[in-house]
């Protein structure tokens, strides 16, 4: 996958019998994705232009210019939809960042001592997760809280984080 390209939604399958797609949402609008239009394969490619859509639990039901029949929008569930990182907008103020920026960055302690880099975000249902791999050893899970990610630099690319005890 490119590193410019954000996951923003995944095809979950078929709606009603005219070729309409149900697709899950990972933006904080689901209607963004019907905005952006053309939504891209994870190599970058087109993958469904969207042509109108309106809000369902957890997404958007769309119609796409690929999709006519009820097959063709079971086919394509469990594609995955991306857009480039140069579409979304800047965040507002300095206590903003987009989730697909923090991959990469450097993750520090209070000290300033380097403690590894941000592999992953993930969210297995008690909120965000940041997947540190460190410099040498296994990665570990940091608390995506205020508390054990006191400050995030985003010009700097580095996360100021509070190692947890069970962490050495």
């Amino acid at each position: 996958m490119s590193d410019d390209l954000i996951l923003v939604g995944r095809v979950a399958g078929a709606f009603g019998i005219k070729g309409e797609v149900r697709i899950t949402a990972f933006t904080g609008e689901p209607l963004a994705l019907v905005d952006y239009k053309t939504l891209l394969n994870e190599d970058g490619t087109p993958a469904l232009t969207l042509t109108g859509g309106r809000v369902a639990k957890g997404g958007v039901v769309a119609r796409a210019r690929e999709i006519e029949t009820r097959e063709q929008a079971e086919a394509a569930r469990g594609l995955q939809l991306f857009i480039p990182r140069a579409s979304l907008p800047e965040p507002d103020d300095e206590d903003e960042f987009y989730i697909a920026d923090l991959i990469g960055m450097d993750v520090v302690s209070l000290e300033g001592d380097l403690l590894g880099k941000v592999r992953s975000v993930r969210d297995f249902g008690a909120g965000d997760l940041l997947e540190v791999a460190p410099v040498a050893g296994e990665s570990w899970w940091l608390p995506f809280t205020k508390e054990a990610v006191p400050e995030v630099q985003t010009d700097a690319r580095r996360v100021v984080a509070v190692r947890p005890d069970e962490v050495e």
